[in-house]
């Protein structure tokens, strides 16, 4: 059982009508895109998340792409008629971070300043985000062709930016 992200950056969903193909399909064809870019230190697995946060219940499997502390889990999943794909990028925060939070006064004082990212880290989660949402859009992309389907315009492409306030 997957552990979620501790802190969510952003996501994308969406659903094509009317089209029927393999979650593990897309999953394979993503995981060659990712091969293919070469990332460094990229991890990519196939983890499970239960559908209620007791975890207890049905079991979806996401793929897993994470890179150092970032998190990109994606979903895809046949719902009715209809094809649902979707993905969520994310940070962990670490055991010792979560520890650090919880000193009194101080505590949260201190993980928020270790928060604050040099121009380095914001590039290389940018290049990382960038890279996994490539891969992603090129697989749909690719068996959405090859099922006859339109494709997501540019801005259904686009995800909204998630605050963390």
């Amino acid at each position: 059982m997957a552990l979620y992200p501790s802190i969510s950056l952003s996501s994308w969903q969406h659903t094509f009508e009317d089209l029927q193909f393999s979650t593990q399909e897309f999953y394979t064809a993503v995981e060659a895109l990712v091969k293919e870019r070469e990332i460094p230190d990229v991890k990519v697995e196939r983890v499970t998340f239960s559908e209620s946060k007791l975890l207890i219940g049905n079991r979806r499997e996401y793929l897993r792409v994470k890179r150092k502390q970032y998190v990109f889990d994606i979903c895809a999943a046949p719902f009715g008629k209809d094809f649902f794909i979707s993905w969520y990028l994310g940070e962990t925060t670490g055991f010792f971070k979560e520890l650090i939070a919880k000193i009194p006064g101080i505590g949260p004082l201190i993980v928020k300043a270790s928060e604050l990212k040099t121009y380095y880290q914001s590039d290389s989660e940018a290049m990382f985000k960038g890279s996994v949402r490539l891969c992603v859009n090129r697989a749909l992309d690719n068996i959405a062709t090859t099922k006859g389907v339109r494709l997501p315009s540019d801005f259904e492409h686009q995800s909204p930016k998630v605050s963390n306030n």
